[in-house]
């Protein structure tokens, strides 16, 4: 059965060699080439790397979009743990009409989704009529996330919100797998011991889904590093974000060199927190026998 153990095991790694290794390969090289006026490729330069470090433009775009994906996985967290465990402990005949909730948004287009914000936080629209009435709009400003009364898009505010709206689900989805396999006996036996409800859910119930924590926060965090969409029809000039600046460097300054060192600096940013996951993720198993 050992070829048959090597062929299951080798065939994600094979995945990863052609899908991820190689185009991640290529365009590491293109971000040390060299491209002269006709546009042709070649030489061996890594000074690209260098003005990224020393740009005020590229650091601050990397910092922006570290902070705001950090916000969204935050509040994603904030908003669907309450929703993910009241979904694991629902009956169970309510538990798959709840969980075609959280799924049917993917029925519909990410770019239609996110492009009805626009109309949603635009003056008149539904959210920003709420929101005016609420005078949420205040305490949006005095916060600093949005520019003037009544102005929504094109703020730290909408991006936020139209990132949490797209990832939200991401969040949910881990949560509730982890929260609907514990074993409750262990919080009868918290309670037993004279633990109330909220120090029994503390003690117990978090630190169990720390697993689905981070997976959610991974699966959330990560793509909202590289967003391209949200930041570019909700956000504004004032969001900007990395995602947007690779997209100028290599269709409007059509310069790949740059592009690519842009892209590959991003893609360490990502590996960064996965590395910590998969770190946490083995400290949370604890030593193998």
């Amino acid at each position: 059965m050992k070829w048959l153990d090597r062929t299951i095991i080798g065939i994600p790694f094979v995945w990863l060699l052609l899908f991820f290794m190689l185009p991640f390969l290529i365009v590491l090289k293109i971000s040390v080439s060299d491209m002269d006026m006709a546009g042709q490729l070649g030489g061996f330069k890594l000074s690209n790397y260098a003005f990224l470090a020393q740009d005020a433009l590229y650091v601050k775009t990397y910092l922006a979009s570290l902070k705001y994906a950090a916000i969204t996985t935050g509040v994603c967290l904030l908003l669907g743990y309450p929703f993910a465990y009241f979904m694991a402990r629902a009956d169970k005949s309510v538990q798959p009409a709840l969980l075609l909730m959280v799924m049917l948004p993917f029925w519909t287009s990410f770019l239609l989704r996110v492009y009805a914000w626009k109309g949603l936080l635009a003056d008149g629209g539904w959210v920003a009529q709420g929101l005016n009435a609420l005078h949420v709009d205040q305490l949006l400003m005095a916060f600093g996330v949005t520019a003037g009364p009544g102005q929504y898009l094109n703020s730290a505010f909408s991006l936020v919100l139209g990132m949490v709206y797209a990832y939200l689900p991401f969040m949910i989805l881990p949560l509730y797998a982890n929260l609907s396999k514990q074993d409750r006996r262990l919080l009868e036996a918290a309670h037993d011991l004279g633990a109330s409800p909220w120090v029994a859910f503390w003690k117990v119930t978090v630190p169990l889904s720390r697993p689905g924590i981070l997976a959610g926060s991974m699966l959330v965090f990560i793509p909202c590093v590289g967003e391209y969409v949200v930041p570019e029809l909700l956000g504004g000039p004032q969001t900007l974000m990395i995602g947007r600046v690779l997209w100028d460097e290599f269709f409007a300054n059509n310069d790949w060199p740059m592009a690519s060192s842009v892209a590959v600096v991003m893609v360490l940013l990502i590996l960064v927190p996965l590395a910590l996951f998969s770190k946490a993720k083995a400290d949370a198993q604890g030593p193998r026998s």
